[in-house]
């Protein structure tokens, strides 16, 4: 029987306990830092690589007997002045590839060529050397070799540029010349992508691409790391004996309820003071934006039900999840049986975070409504099916009362075995015993 004032007294032990840890302010002020550079660094490591990997000094062996090589360095050029976005990310202009050497050839010297090349790239005189030969302009293949081959930043501006080069060699084959030529190959295709629901145009669909895979790898991330934490303290309190005297004047449903709603509390209080953070980084980022004339930024829209969907599946996505750890806990007598015993649960949420990409890429689709309605991946599936696409009332509803049921189910079987395993010490419960407990209940 769960009494009320013990239940408020372990709930407000649990909360006041993990707030005032350092760990937990440490994490409450620079968890919105480490967010933002596990977003913005990958691109500014990218652009470094290409500034760092693409050099000045590629040689291009040209043995077309044509303009070919002259193009492509043109086109090179052309790039690293056009490259908007890296001169505002590194904020100076960008080394990619700015003056390419041209070397004219027959095709019977292109081996002794390369042989040269090859030794002055090992040597450190150039960064490469691009190889453009007959089979180049028929087939439109060429060959790259040097010490930036591993480079994806730069590789992709030598194709760019070739691929320029090519059409634009192409059109004046055609018969279209001069300036027209150049202007068709440099043509760039823009499209902006926006959702449109039945309540009218729902905002850019990329930006809710993305906020659906940040809000999907928080709450793993969440629930992960207060579910550890509840295992963690239910086995410290069982190894060290503390569960013994607690249960005494406790029972043990009341404690593990307290625990999985206090823990639970702190999880939702993190959350709402990273929510606060992230509206008060963009309020001020749009402000920035706007003063330096850049309108077109487009922030996720977000509904209120949605938030209060959101809110909704943390918890009953934390309470499933906190209570199986829970009885995981209660299992164990060390940290080595706890990692072992944890693997199953473990796997549920691995396997929801496997599934984002494709359910992502196709948020209407079969996969996507099947793992949104089941309980142990719902909590992380529908909200990034919800950020992608309109989710019908009656599948947010199934979802929930799925979840809902699955919560009740989980706390049942684990209050079972949390109040055997609790205060059995020295052995390891098994598959018979657990099975046993949740059989027999109070009689075990």
């Amino acid at each position: 029987m769960v009494k009320a004032s013990k239940l408020m007294a372990v709930i407000k032990r649990e909360y006041v306990e993990r707030v005032r840890t350092k760990w937990f302010i440490f994490t409450t002020v620079f968890g919105p830092v480490f967010f933002l550079a596990i977003s913005v660094l990958p691109a500014l490591l990218t652009v470094r690589s290409v500034q760092q990997a693409s050099g000045p000094d590629i040689r291009i062996l040209d043995a077309t007997g044509s303009e070919l090589g002259v193009r492509v360095a043109r086109a090179m050029r052309e790039r690293a002045e056009n490259n908007s976005l890296q001169k505002v990310v590194s904020g100076s202009t960008p080394i990619v590839i700015i003056d390419p050497q041209i070397v004219r050839l027959a095709s019977t010297a292109l081996a002794a060529a390369e042989s040269t090349a090859t030794i002055d790239v090992m040597r450190g005189v150039t960064q490469g050397y691009l190889v453009l030969d007959s089979a180049t302009v028929a087939t439109a293949k060429a060959r790259y070799a040097g010490k930036n081959a591993s480079s994806l930043g730069a590789m992709s501006q030598i194709e760019g540029a070739l691929r320029s080069a090519l059409l634009t060699q192409r059109l004046e084959g055609a018969g279209i010349t001069g300036l027209r030529a150049d202007s068709l190959a440099r043509v760039k295709a823009d499209l902006s992508t926006e959702r449109i629901t039945s309540k009218g145009r729902g905002g850019s669909g990329l930006v809710s691409a993305i906020f659906g895979f940040l809000i999907a790898f928080l709450l793993y991330m969440m629930i992960i790391l207060y579910g550890q934490n509840i295992l963690r303290g239910v086995l410290e309190e069982k190894t060290t004996r503390v569960a013994e005297v607690v249960v005494s004047s406790i029972s043990p449903e009341t404690l593990l309820a307290g625990k999985v709603i206090g823990v639970g509390a702190v999880g939702l209080t993190q959350q709402l003071v990273w929510l606060g953070f992230a509206v008060a980084i963009s309020a001020y980022g749009l402000g920035m934006a706007a003063s330096m004339g850049i309108t077109t930024i487009t922030m996720p829209q977000v509904s209120a039900f949605q938030l209060v969907c959101l809110v909704l599946y943390f918890l009953l996505g934390y309470t499933f999840y906190a209570s199986l750890f829970a009885a995981v806990g209660a299992m164990c007598n060390s940290q080595e049986e706890a990692a072992q015993a944890a693997q199953p649960v473990m796997l549920l949420l691995v396997a929801s975070i496997i599934l984002v990409q494709p359910i992502l890429a196709q948020p209407t689709g079969t996969m996507a409504t099947v793992m949104s309605l089941l309980p142990f991946s719902s909590p992380i599936i529908m909200p990034l099916v919800m950020s992608g696409t309109q989710v019908p009332a009656w599948q947010i509803g199934a979802s929930l009362a799925g979840l809902l049921l699955a919560c009740f189910g989980a706390i049942w079987v684990s209050a079972r075995i949390y109040r055997v395993g609790l205060l059995m010490t020295g052995k390891r419960m098994s598959i018979a015993n657990v099975l046993l407990v949740i059989k027999l209940g109070r009689r075990y």
